[in-house]
């Protein structure tokens, strides 16, 4: 009988409370503004066992998290979530970590696809041929037969995607109103989706740099990721707070050295921000290495530089090619990039093409930002005195990162 009703006790015990590990992570704002959406990620590789399920709460209320397994080895190696502060704020959150069950279902904040274009299907945004990655092998171009040329991603500020071909630019697709749209336009709204206020394409890339997109450097110009043994794009995570797309290339000769090294980029953007934070790994250490990143010179633009690694531009174009052009309007963006000025060996003067950098780093990793504001906005930007204002005042952000401190 007793044995009976501590089976039926243990039984309506959370299974938070037998948490294999509950830990304390303090959080500081240590600056004078006001902060919103701060990413904060817990390494879930030192807690000693596979975590299955999360649980975090601020003063004994539940708010949204994410795990992430971004390695793709099967199990959960980061947690994050999101947070606001005051000037000079400071929290405590609880973080219960389990070995059993699933992660907590919470509402999508962002949305991300990969999908094959369904020859079946005319329309451009009643695709179905979702995919989660795609790898193929060296001299094989999958931009054609790809719906949307790659993965696309985004929150309710911005959107993003990814040529899945040899220039990997990262184009952008502007909003008009807060909300996630592309599941329903699937980058290529109709005509009744444009009449109702959705967003749309709003820049030409080309053979540009396009919004931080990564090149190899071979002295003098940027040059393609032409020669690699396997191109990968996946996508990592969708949500519910931040989505990760990762490139691979596999064994890519680059033009400066002819030895072939593997690079993996990770591109994250999170709720609540319109910056996506690019994460770039080498197999070894890429010191004999040299790269060129930055960002496309739109026609007329206006550009900003403080010449150290943070540069900008404002300007108008058509968002697709000339023969396109039917159906579209000139669109009127904002672009940023901020390099840590250890990864800067040089600024280079603008080109009729870009605002490039060559880049390098002493070790495996090379880190960076990249942003983007639509003229459209009703929340956002309107010229390219408040973009670059917003550029001065992200770098700063960036340089004075949330104090995170984790205790068990």
């Amino acid at each position: 009988m007793r044995r009976t009703i501590s089976l039926a006790l243990l039984a309506l015990i959370s299974p938070w409370a037998l948490a294999q590990k509950t830990l304390q992570v303090e959080v500081a704002n240590t600056t004078k503004s006001e902060r919103t959406a701060q990413p904060v990620v817990i390494d879930l590789c030192t807690m000693g066992f596979e975590v299955k399920s999360a649980l975090v709460t601020l003063n004994g209320q539940e708010i949204a998290s994410q795990l992430d397994d971004t390695d793709g080895d099967g199990c959960y190696d980061e947690l994050c979530f999101l947070t606001d502060f005051e000037k000079k704020g400071k929290k405590t959150f609880s973080v219960a970590l389990a070995p059993t069950g699933t992660p907590r279902s919470y509402e999508p904040k962002v949305y991300a696809d990969m999908m094959l274009t369904n020859k079946k299907i005319k329309s451009s945004n009643k695709q179905d041929l979702y995919i989660s990655s795609l790898t193929v092998d060296n001299g094989t171009n999958p931009y054609w037969m790809l719906h949307h040329h790659g993965p696309a991603f985004e929150n309710e500020l911005v959107a993003y995607r990814i040529y899945f071909d040899h220039r990997q630019t990262v184009d952008t697709y502007g909003k008009y109103r807060k909300g996630l749209e592309l599941k329903q336009t699937q980058f290529y709204p109709d005509q009744q989706q444009k009449d109702a206020g959705f967003g749309d394409d709003v820049l030409w890339v080309g053979n540009t740099f396009g919004a931080g997109a990564l090149r190899g450097w071979d002295g003098k110009a940027p040059q393609m990721l032409t020669d690699v043994d396997h191109r990968t794009l996946r996508i990592v995570s969708r949500g519910p707070l931040r989505t990760i797309v990762e490139v691979v290339d596999e064994g890519w000769k680059t033009p400066c050295n002819d030895q072939r090294i593997t690079m993996h980029t990770f591109y994250k953007l999170y709720a609540g921000r319109r910056d996506v934070q690019v994460d770039i790994r080498f197999d070894r250490p890429a010191k004999d290495y040299q790269f060129a990143t930055g960002l496309i010179n739109v026609k007329n633009s206006e550009a900003y530089s403080d010449g150290k690694g943070l540069r900008g531009c404002w300007g108008t174009d058509w968002p697709v090619s000339a023969k396109d052009s039917v159906g579209h309007k000139r669109e009127t963006v904002g672009l940023g990039i901020c390099l840590p000025a250890q990864y800067v060996v040089s600024e280079l003067p603008a080109n009729k093409d870009n605002y490039p950098y060559v880049v390098a780093t002493q070790d495996k990793a090379l880190n960076y930002y990249i942003t983007f504001g639509s003229d459209n906005e009703t929340f956002g930007y309107h010229s390219a005195k408040e973009w670059f204002d917003y550029l001065k005042a992200w770098k700063r952000e960036l340089e004075q990162p949330v104090v995170v401190s984790v205790k068990e």
